[in-house]
């Protein structure tokens, strides 16, 4: 349920296309549905604009797929964090379902996606090993209808190759900028544009790294105040909050 499909329940009800007793039967479901092991919030998207979002990690087949079908009325669906196998799994009961297997997400489409954001989103990683953080993100924002502009490996050892993409970074309304390591790539990003950045700190590098804490310190502590930072690898909470900042 969001606003839209509220407003037409309420106008067909004025038209005298729908009964009393079926606009209360569609309300009843609100705000959430209770199943075995899950109750399934059908009011968030009439809350903050997106519906709910299924995290597939730790889920098995069977609540994956409980789940998808009582979000299917609510319109369209997106599942994060899901294996290939699983998905493959899960696919089988529901095959309308696509896999993106770079961002391990799955998607249903109900109704089209329309463009929602004044902007492009760029999505930019430091390396070649933080794009599978970077493809959810990706997804994520072009399942929000967002129009997204990918720009991978262009970390700082090599500040060139960011450098001969600046059109890029400038032309877009917001950057989702990730990287492991150092994190060092946000803040120099951040000191180019005048545009909100969210910065994702990925779990790859060495020891030192501390499995993306590193990374996440030296985003947190960025000179550039236009820097925000989200979780380690939270490659789906950084399109999430880039999707409302590029409504506007």
């Amino acid at each position: 349920m969001d606003r839209s499909r509220l407003n037409d329940l309420l106008a067909g009800f004025e038209r005298g296309e729908l009964s009393r007793e079926d606009l209360v039967e569609e309300l009843a479901r609100l705000p959430f549905r209770q199943l075995a092991e899950a109750r399934v919030d059908t009011h968030r998207a009439l809350r903050q604009g997106f519906p709910e979002v299924v995290l597939g990690q730790g889920k098995t087949r069977d609540q994956i797929v409980q789940i998808v079908r009582a979000l299917q009325p609510c319109g369209n669906v997106l599942v994060t964090r899901v294996e290939p196998e699983l998905a493959s799994r899960v696919r089988e009961d529901l095959p309308a379902l696509a896999y993106h297997p770079g961002a391990r997400v799955l998607t249903l489409q109900e109704v089209p996606v329309t463009a929602q954001g004044q902007g492009t989103i760029a999505v930019v990683t430091a390396g070649t090993a933080d794009i599978p953080v970077a493809e959810e993100a990706g997804v994520t924002a072009e399942f929000y209808g967002n129009k997204v502009e990918r720009l991978y490996d262009v970390g700082v050892a090599g500040l060139h190759r960011l450098l001969a993409s600046l059109d890029v970074l400038r032309s877009a309304h917001v950057l989702i900028v990730v990287a492991g390591m150092d994190g060092a790539l946000p803040s120099v990003v951040g000191g180019l544009v005048e545009r909100p950045v969210v910065a994702v700190p990925t779990s790859v590098g060495y020891g030192a790294s501390l499995a993306g804490v590193t990374a996440l310190l030296s985003m947190l502590n960025s000179c550039s105040p236009n820097v925000t930072v989200v979780n380690i690898d939270n490659g789906f909470g950084a399109a999430f909050v880039a999707s409302m900042i590029n409504r506007g």
